[in-house]
């Protein structure tokens, strides 16, 4: 009875991760088969074809998206990382009370929802671009800017929680060390205490990345009139019927992450079994 009990615990473990696994691809799976349909419908399967993927190289709106879209992600990205990391520092030689606040400080953005900090945002942009319209007579600044420095505000909390637990797992005394040598602070901190932290770095870097490449309402608020990435412009699209195109650019965006995801776990382990062969 224990036996049969114990292979039904295994079959039923095995059928809810298949239908958890069914349920997270099925629709990336429908995705790409549709970005090979000759047909313009769903419902129909015309044929398999290239073309959806030659006329993406031609749709200059969606090209342009895709190109603001990673612009906007790489800039945000790395401005937050720089501007996250001296936060980082500064907070964490902060005494023990204000180090306290400022990091719930930090933590409100994430815990708050992006429809609140869009319309925020909004805004702020509204209230800066009244007084420079009556100023220098500008009809409005929401633009590439104000995402921008949306996307900054919001990315830097993830810079700021990844770079921390780096920060005090340091060692103060080889700083401190490479003071006593003849180091400049600002030689110290780059040869002693950024090596250390760079993986924080990296990873707050790369998260930024993500969220702005990902996000959509707070880019909804702060964009202005013929400005779009892709997450907007699907959004428009989908109000007059999503493109084919949209699809075969959707499937080699997912091919990208694949393989980087691929790489990204076979070569260290690659490494490390050539540095054991060697050994």
């Amino acid at each position: 009875m224990k036996n049969n009990f114990t292979l039904f615990g295994n079959a039923a473990k095995k059928i809810y991760i298949t239908l958890i696994i069914i349920f997270l691809y099925a629709p990336i799976a429908t995705l790409v088969v549709l970005s090979f349909n000759a047909s313009k419908t769903r419902a129909k399967w015309g044929g398999f074809t290239f073309k959806w993927y030659l006329k993406l190289l031609e749709n200059d709106t969606i090209i342009q998206a895709l190109y603001n879209t990673l612009l906007l992600a790489f800039l945000s990205a790395l401005f937050a990382t720089l501007l996250g990391t001296i936060a980082s520092v500064a907070i964490t030689n902060m005494k023990k009370r204000t180090r306290a606040v400022m990091m719930g400080i930090t933590n409100i953005p994430m815990l708050n929802a992006e429809i609140v900090t869009g319309i925020s945002l909004m805004l702020l942009f509204l209230s800066i671009g009244t007084f420079f319209k009556y100023i220098f007579g500008v009809s409005t600044i929401f633009g590439f800017y104000t995402v921008l420095l949306s996307h900054i505000t919001f990315n830097i909390p993830y810079v700021i929680l990844n770079v921390i637990p780096r920060l005090k797992q340091l060692n103060t005394s080889t700083y401190e060390a490479a003071l006593d040598l003849g180091a400049t602070p600002l030689t110290a901190f780059f040869k002693v205490v950024f090596p250390e932290i760079l993986p924080g770095v990296l990873t707050g870097f790369l998260m930024s990345f993500t969220m702005s490449l990902d996000d959509f309402i707070i880019t909804h608020f702060t964009k202005g009139p013929g400005f779009d990435t892709l997450s907007t412009k699907i959004y428009t699209e989908v109000k007059k019927g999503i493109k084919p195109e949209m699809y075969a650019l959707s499937t080699l965006i997912f091919a990208t992450v694949l393989i980087l995801l691929f790489f990204a776990n076979h070569i260290p382990k690659n490494s490390e079994n050539n540095s054991l062969t060697n050994d």
